[in-house]
C-alpha cells in the first residue's frame, strides 16, 4: 500500500501522477514525510514465537498489514504472488535460507525491500546481505523500538527511490506533451489573429492549412469548399501539395466518402483499413476530415492526411482540426460580409456623389462627417480636408448653421426651406434634418425652385380668380338689397331674391375654402412647435359653443392625464378640429350626442370624435375625403362645399399623421386622428373641461 495524503486541488493528477507520487515529490522537496502505516509486510521465520512477536506485538498495532510464512519456500511463494511492500526474513531456516529466498525472488522479478534477521550475526554475513540488496540488518532477540525504526526507515527510503525514478520519467513525458500543446496553441493563436487582422481570405485559408499540418503532424492538409452551382467540392487551399493540384482539383461530392461529412456534418477519421474500402479521389494511407460550418450549413471540409506512412489520428487531432475549421469558416463569412459591405459602401458613395440632392452629415460634436459634391459646390466648400472640421468652418451659409443650431437646442427633427443665391440667381431648397442615432444628424436638401414657381403661379391664379369673382358677387348682393328696398315684391319675387343671396353666399364660402385649401397644400413655411391638443380643442369648442346650444347637443370629452404634446401648427390644428366638430354638429339632429376623447400610446397621440348623426353610407365612405364630394343625403338636406374633410386630411398629412372613419347610416360617425408625439415636449396637463 502507498502512503495516504491530501492533494491540493488535484492539479498534479492531470499530468498522470498518483497521490503517492505527489506525496513523495513533496517529501523530496521539503525533506520531511508523515507515513500512515498501512503497508503490507511479509514476515518469514521458522520460529512461531518470532512471527507472533512481530505480527501481533510490534507491526499490527502500528497499522501494518502483516503476512507470515514459516519457511523460505513458503515465503518465496507468498512474496511472488502478493508482492508485499516489505519483507522481514530470518537468515537461518530449515531448507531455503533468507539470502537464498532473496536471490530467488530477485530472479523472479520481485524487488520488494528486505530486512534480514539473524541470531548469529557476523561481519561477513552483513557484507553478504548488503551485496544481495538487503536494506537493513536486525539482531535477535528483537527490540520493538529498533524493529519499528528499521521498518520505517526502509519503507521511507524505498518509496523515495521509487517516486524519484517515476517522477523523472513522467516529467520528461509531460514536458514533451506540454511542448506539443504549446506549439498547438501558438498555431491556433496565430490563426485567430489572422482571421481578425487579415483581409486577404486566401492568405487566411493558406495559414489554416499550414496550421493543420503543424498541430496534427500530418503530411498534407487541404481545405475544400462546396460550389453551390455545380455541387462539386473544389480545393481552395493546401499545404505540401503542388499549386497545379490546388488550382485544378474538383470532384463530385457523391463520388467520395467525403460526401458523408457534408451530409451529416460530423468529423470522419480513416485508418489504413478504412482507406482501402473508401473511394477517394487521391491515394492516402490515413486521413481525418472535419466540416466547415457557416450559419448552420456545411460549406466545406478541412482534411489532414498521410500519403506515405500511415498513422493513427486521435480525438485530439479531430478537436484541433475542428477549431481550425471554425476559424476558416469565420474568415470566409467575414470575407463575404466585407465584400457585401464594400459593395454597399461603394454604391452609397456613388449615390451620394452623383445625386442632385445636397447632403451634409455632422456628428454629435458639430463636426462635418460628410458633404457630397453637390453640396460642396453649392455652398462653396473649397477645402479638401473638411472631414472632422467644425460645421461653421466648412459651411458659411447662415441658414444651414442656424438650422443645425435650432435642432441642437430643442432636440427634435425639422423641415425648413433655405434660400441659396448662386451666380445672381436665387434657388429654393427644401431641407430635412434627421437625427441618426449613434452618429449625429443628416441634412438632405432638394432644389424645389421650379415647384415653388409653379405653386406661386397656381396661388396667383387662384387669388386672381377669387378676386375677379368676388367683385361681381358683391355687386349681385348689392343689387338684391336694392331690389328689396325699391318697393314691395310679391312672394315669388322674395323667394327668387332669397335664392340669389343664398347662392352668392355659398359661392363666397367656396372661394374662401378653395383659397384656404390651396395655402394648406402648399405646405408650411414656418417651424412646427409643441402644441397641446386639449388646449386647441378647448379653443375650438368655445368658438362653436353657440351652434352646440342652438341644436341642444350634449357634449362629452375626456382627455387622458399628462397627455403629451404634438409638434404642429396651432392654427392648422385648430382648423382641423373645428371642421370635424362643426361637421358633427351640422350632421347630428337636434338633442344629439357628441363625444371627444384624447389619449396616447407609445409615440402616438390619438384624437377621436363620435356623434349620433345621420352617418355615412358604406359605399360613400372611401370618397368622403375627396374634394367636393358629398353624399346624396348631405347634398339634399345640408349646405356645404365638400371641401371641409379635404382640408382636414391635408392638415393631418402635413403633420405626418393619419385619419380614418367608422360609420353606420342613421347611427353616427367616428373620426380618429393619429399624430406623432412631440420630441422632448412637456405633457399637456393644464386645460379646462368645457361646460
Amino acid at each position: 500500500m502507498r502512503p495516504a495524503f491530501h492533494s491540493p486541488g488535484g492539479k498534479i493528477q492531470a499530468f498522470g501522477f498518483s497521490q503517492s507520487d505527489v506525496f513523495w515529490a513533496c517529501w523530496l522537496h521539503f525533506e520531511e514525510i508523515v507515513l500512515v502505516a498501512n503497508e503490507r509486510i511479509l514476515v518469514v521465520d521458522s520460529s512461531a514465537e518470532t512471527r507472533e512477536q512481530l505480527a501481533a506485538t510490534i507491526l499490527s498495532p502500528e497499522g501494518y498489514d502483516v503476512l507470515t510464512a514459516a519457511s523460505g519456500e513458503e515465503g518465496f511463494v507468498v512474496a511472488r504472488d502478493l508482492l508485499p511492500d516489505l519483507i522481514l526474513v530470518e537468515q537461518v531456516m530449515p531448507g531455503m535460507s533468507g539470502l537464498e529466498m532473496l536471490a530467488a525472488l530477485h530472479d523472479a522479478g520481485v524487488n520488494s525491500p528486505v530486512i534480514l534477521m539473524t541470531a548469529q550475526g557476523s561481519e561477513a554475513l552483513a557484507v553478504q546481505a548488503m551485496r544481495a540488496g538487503v536494506r537493513d540488518y536486525l539482531i535477535k532477540p528483537l527490540s520493538q523500538d529498533v524493529a519499528l525504526e528499521s521498518v520505517r526507515n526502509v519503507l521511507r527510503k524505498h518509496w523515495a527511490r521509487q517516486i524519484r525514478d517515476r517522477i523523472s520519467e513522467r516529467l520528461l513525458q509531460s514536458n514533451r506533451q506540454l511542448e506539443q500543446r504549446f506549439r498547438d496553441l501558438t498555431a491556433l493563436v496565430n490563426i485567430g489573429t489572422g482571421v481578425t487582422a487579415m483581409l486577404d481570405i486566401q492568405q487566411v485559408l493558406n495559414l489554416v492549412a499550414e496550421a493543420a499540418v503543424s498541430v496534427t503532424g500530418a503530411e498534407v492538409a487541404s481545405l475544400f469548399l462546396v460550389d453551390r452551382q455545380t455541387g462539386e467540392l473544389y480545393m481552395r487551399a493546401a499545404r505540401n501539395l503542388d499549386q497545379k493540384t490546388v488550382s485544378t482539383l474538383r470532384f463530385k461530392v457523391n463520388d467520395s466518402v467525403i460526401g458523408q461529412v457534408l451530409a451529416d456534418g460530423q468529423p470522419l477519421v480513416l485508418d489504413e483499413e478504412d482507406v482501402v474500402r473508401a473511394r477517394l479521389v487521391f491515394p492516402v494511407k490515413s486521413a481525418v476530415y472535419v466540416p466547415l460550418r457557416a450559419k448552420g450549413d456545411v460549406i466545406g471540409i478541412l482534411s489532414a492526411d498521410n500519403r506515405l506512412e500511415p498513422r493513427s489520428f486521435d480525438q485530439q487531432d479531430v478537436q484541433l482540426l475542428s477549431i481550425l475549421a471554425d476559424f476558416a469558416a469565420v474568415a470566409i463569412e467575414n470575407a463575404r460580409l466585407y465584400a457585401e459591405t464594400s459593395l454597399e459602401r461603394d454604391t452609397l458613395d456613388a449615390i451620394m456623389r452623383d445625386t442632385d440632392d445636397y447632403v451634409i452629415v455632422i456628428d454629435a460634436h458639430e463636426r462635418v462627417l460628410f458633404c457630397n459634391p453637390t453640396a460642396r459646390e453649392a455652398f462653396s466648400v473649397t477645402r479638401t480636408d473638411f472631414v472632422g472640421r467644425p460645421l461653421n468652418e466648412v459651411i458659411r451659409n447662415p441658414e444651414i448653421v442656424t438650422l443645425f443650431e435650432k435642432d441642437a437646442l430643442v432636440g427634435r427633427s425639422r423641415r425648413s426651406e433655405i434660400t441659396l443665391n448662386r451666380n445672381g440667381s436665387e434657388r429654393t431648397l427644401n431641407a430635412q434634418l434627421t437625427i441618426i442615432g449613434g452618429i449625429g444628424r443628416a441634412l438632405v436638401m432638394q432644389d424645389i425652385t421650379l415647384l415653388k414657381q409653379i405653386d406661386k403661379a397656381k396661388s396667383d391664379f387662384v387669388a386672381t380668380v377669387a378676386h375677379d369673382l368676388r367683385s361681381p358677387l358683391t355687386a349681385i348682393l348689392g343689387y338684391t338689397e336694392l331690389l328689396q328696398r325699391a318697393g314691395p315684391m310679391n312672394e315669388q319675387q322674395d323667394k327668387f331674391v332669397e335664392q340669389i343671396t343664398s347662392s352668392v353666399q355659398s359661392i363666397t364660402v367656396l372661394i374662401t375654402e378653395l383659397l384656404e385649401l390651396s395655402r394648406i397644400e402648399a405646405g408650411f413655411n414656418i417651424d412646427l412647435e409643441p402644441v397641446s391638443l386639449p388646449a386647441i380643442t378647448q379653443q375650438s369648442l368655445r368658438d362653436l359653443n353657440h351652434h352646440l346650444n342652438v341644436k341642444q347637443h350634449r357634449l362629452e370629452w375626456i382627455a387622458a392625464p399628462e397627455l403629451p404634446f404634438v409638434n404642429g401648427n396651432p392654427l392648422r390644428l385648430r382648423q382641423m378640429i373645428s371642421n370635424l366638430v362643426g361637421n358633427a354638429i351640422k350632421y347630428t339632429p337636434d338633442s344629439g350626442q357628441i363625444a371627444i376623447t384624447m389619449w396616447s400610446e407609445q409615440d402616438l397621440v390619438f384624437w377621436r370624435i363620435s356623434d349620433s348623426g345621420i352617418g355615412i353610407p358604406a359605399e360613400d365612405q372611401p370618397y368622403v375625403f375627396d374634394k367636393f364630394y358629398r353624399t346624396e343625403r348631405a347634398v339634399n338636406e345640408y349646405d356645404g362645399t365638400g371641401l371641409g374633410l379635404s382640408i382636414v386630411r391635408s392638415i393631418v398629412e402635413q403633420h405626418h399623421g393619419r385619419i380614418w372613419l367608422e360609420s353606420r347610416e342613421n347611427e353616427g360617425t367616428i373620426f380618429t386622428v393619429v399624430l406623432p408625439r412631440g420630441d422632448d415636449a412637456p405633457p399637456a396637463s393644464s386645460y379646462d373641461t368645457p361646460q
